[in-house]
């Protein structure tokens, strides 16, 4: 299963957010630690903003901070707002796989593909948090 990079790059925002002790993050001090294009990274800020999960304040000690505890804010709502979230989507490329349709791994692959999806929903940015080091 592979992420969409807008999905990557927000967990990876929110991921190395969650392991930091600042206070709050900045636009350019994220992309240039997580070498993300600033615009792009603005873009998804502005999504996660709107979902809920970060707030913004401007001015000169301005930046990005949690709106909720880290316990709240499940992977699976992370990938549904970056819009990663579709159970038709083909393995082998193939487009969408439906129930009449389908690919020869469709049916294999449908349990692994279950499990993932509630190890997303189960999962949430304090499960992250100090587990593992995300790469910049």
């Amino acid at each position: 299963m592979k992420l969409k990079a807008t999905s990557e790059y927000a967990l990876r925002i929110l991921a190395h957010m969650s392991n930091t002790n600042e206070d709050s993050h900045t636009a350019k001090g994220l992309s240039q630690t997580l070498n993300i294009p600033y615009k792009y990274l603005t873009r998804i800020m502005t999504n996660l903003g709107k979902a809920g999960f970060i707030n913004s304040t401007r001015g000169k000690n301005g930046g990005f901070i949690f709106a909720k505890p880290l316990e709240e804010i499940k992977i699976y709502d992370i990938l549904e707002v970056m819009n990663d979230v579709n159970e038709d989507v083909c393995l082998m490329g193939e487009g969408l796989c439906s129930q009449g349709e389908h690919c020869v791994l469709h049916e294999s692959w449908s349990k692994p593909k279950q499990l993932i999806e509630e190890m997303f929903k189960n999962s949430s940015l304090k499960d992250l948090q100090k587990s593992a080091p995300f790469k910049a």
